[in-house]
Order: C-alpha cells, then structure tokens, then sequence
C-alpha cells in the first residue's frame, strides 16, 4: 500500500465548533428569560446562527462566548443546574486536585469537590486491573427530556472539564477509548471525535468513559505556581485544550493515516512541515500530545474501527496495522480495552442486536 508524500506543508483549517454545542451552552437561558442575541452579537456571532443544524462557530469565538456568558449569569454551569456553581468554581477545582500523588488521586478529589457544589450529577472514578471508567450518573433530571439540549449539554460539559483537567494535570493526553453517552446521539455528535472520542455510543443510563487503567498512576505535574497561569482566559479555556484538531497533532495524523503501515520518522514529519525538530516537539506539546501518542492513538483508533465495523478476521487486522504476530495485536488490544479483541467485538454485536 503506497500512498503519494504530500510535497509541501499541509493546508490550514480553523478550528469550528458546532452549533449544536452553542445551542446547548445558552439553554440554560431559557428559565430566566434572557435572550441570548445579545450575548452572541456582543462576542461577533450572528444570532440567527441558532437557526442552521450546519452551523459551526470558530473555537475562539465559543471560548469567547462561554466566559461571557459565565459572567454575565454569574454562574459556571451556565443556568444549567438547580444550584449556581459561583465565580471561583473551576480555580478552587483546579487547586483541589493540585497536590495530587497521580490522577486517580486527582480525580478522587475532583469527585468529592462536585459533590459538594454540584448535587445534580455525580462523578466517580471505577478502576479494576486492566481499565478504568470515568462515570458520570444524575442524581436529578436535568432538563424536561432525555434528549434535551440542556440535558445533553450538562453530560458534554462535565465531562469534557474532567477530561481536559486531567491531561493538563499530568501534561500530556488522556484518551478516552469509548465514551456511552445517556441521550440519543445529536447532530454535533460528529465532533465527538474532535473532542472525546472516535468511539462514542449513545443510549444508556449513565455517561460512561473507558480508559486504560495505566493512565491513572500517571503523576500530577502541576503546583500551585502553575495554576494561575493556567487560569488565564479560564473557564472557557478548558474548550480549546487538548482538541484533537489541533494543528500540529492533526497535521501529523493526517501524515501517518496516509501511511500507517510504514510511518515517517518524526525527523521527517518536521522535514516536510518544513520546521525543525525542536519546533514541533515543542508544538506538540503544548497542545498536550507527542509524536508517539498521536502515532499510537491512530493505530488503536484504526484498529477499534475496523472490529467494530468489519467482520474480518483478528489476523487480518493485526497485519493491516502491521503487526507480524497476532499475540502481539491481541496483547495490544487488550491495554487499550481491557479486554481481548474477539470478546470486544461479541459485546459491541450484543450491545447492537
């Protein structure tokens, strides 16, 4: 399999959000009456925006919006809850956790801080030997239906607060392997793989988020100091962290998905980026990856893709990806999952059947 070398850098995109997750953001509106026109004139957005399923907001824009609209309601969740989460909310979060061992520890402390301004959602953190689970259950209805854009909103914000925390804690990223979402897949779902994961499901009771159970020994290396650099342009920050379509990470993945099986060397990557080495270890970085986790993160996204949606054999899999044992695959698909390839797929068929 021979795929042409792009010859020069690779075209640069802006990063979007949808308007599905703008429209979930302001629902919170709806109960004290505010017009949210114009919150959105005031940020440089068009109101009528709220009218297009196909609408999608520059990121900049949306983290722009999201501090606004936290000060002019004087609320960090938005009006989404039945109590106000006050000014102050995430920098006293981001200290509870500071201090931590690792990020289990971390996100222990996480737990016990939202249960205590928070009561409508409950966080906990759910590990065995070989994975983990990051699960996020109501303790109260939010919003009038399952579906709701209020409700849906408050499951993505969670959890995207405690994703983004945890890679900024122990400085690099945390990948989620599957997320199952309690609300019928909506519209701006197809960012999912921008933000959370490439294997979301939707349908059940609680928001579950699987990831390798390693992650959560890694060590916390942020202190004190840290956090108040970390709080500029907080909390709307936490939406531009650690996207999956930053540039520098999305360029080389585009790079090593055109040639998975024999990948260039980071030297080369720089090369054809036109850049030096320094410069993209250094860009990779701040956007919380490196050139072995994104390398890693499309072999094991491709890999859970091609179980999910083929039938083929495990060996043939194995080889596509470049594996020249299949031990090695299944011992491979077993630290990303927690669980051996064929068992993975029998559940996702039972799960769909």
């Amino acid at each position: 399999m021979s795929v042409p070398k792009p010859t020069g850098p690779p075209r640069q995109r802006q990063a979007t959000v949808a308007i599905g997750f703008v429209s979930g953001m302001l629902s919170g509106l709806e109960a004290g009456r505010i017009d949210p026109g114009p919150l959105l004139a005031e940020v440089g957005l068009r109101p009528e925006i709220l009218n297009d399923p196909n609408g999608r907001v520059p990121l900049i824009d949306y983290a722009t919006l999201y501090n606004r609209l936290v000060r002019v309601l004087e609320d960090e969740g938005f009006g989404l809850f039945s109590v106000k989460l006050r000014s102050g909310m995430f920098e006293f979060l981001c200290r509870s956790m500071i201090g931590s061992r690792d990020l289990e520890e971390a996100l222990a402390r996480a737990s016990a801080f939202l249960r205590l301004v928070l009561p409508d959602l409950i966080l906990e953190i759910v590990k065995d030997d070989i994975s983990a689970r990051i699960e996020i259950s109501e303790a109260a209805m939010i919003g009038p239906t399952r579906d709701h854009p209020r409700r849906v909103f408050a499951f993505e914000w969670l959890l995207r607060l405690v994703q983004g925390l945890s890679c900024w804690l122990v400085d690099r990223s945390v990948p989620l392997d599957s997320v199952q979402f309690p609300y019928a897949r909506p519209p701006q779902a197809t960012d999912y793989a921008l933000i959370y994961t490439e294997h979301p499901h939707f349908g059940g009771d609680r928001l579950v988020a699987r990831l390798q159970s390693h992650l959560l020994a890694l060590p916390v290396r942020r202190d004190p100091e840290d956090v108040s650099l970390f709080l500029e342009g907080a909390p709307g920050k936490i939406a531009v962290l650690y996207r999956r379509d930053h540039e520098m990470a999305r360029q080389i993945r585009d790079m090593l998905a055109a040639s998975l099986l024999e990948p260039p060397t980071l030297e080369e990557v720089a090369d054809r980026l036109h850049l030096s080495l320094r410069t993209v270890q250094r860009r990779l970085k701040q956007e919380g990856s490196s050139y072995r986790a994104v390398k890693a993160g499309l072999r094991r996204n491709a890999a859970l893709s091609m179980i999910e949606k083929s039938a083929r054999p495990i060996s043939d899999i194995a080889l596509d990806l470049g594996y020249t044992e299949t031990s090695a695959f299944f011992r491979a698909f077993v630290n990303w999952t927690g669980e051996a390839p064929t068992s993975y797929r029998k559940r996702l068929r039972a799960l769909t059947s």
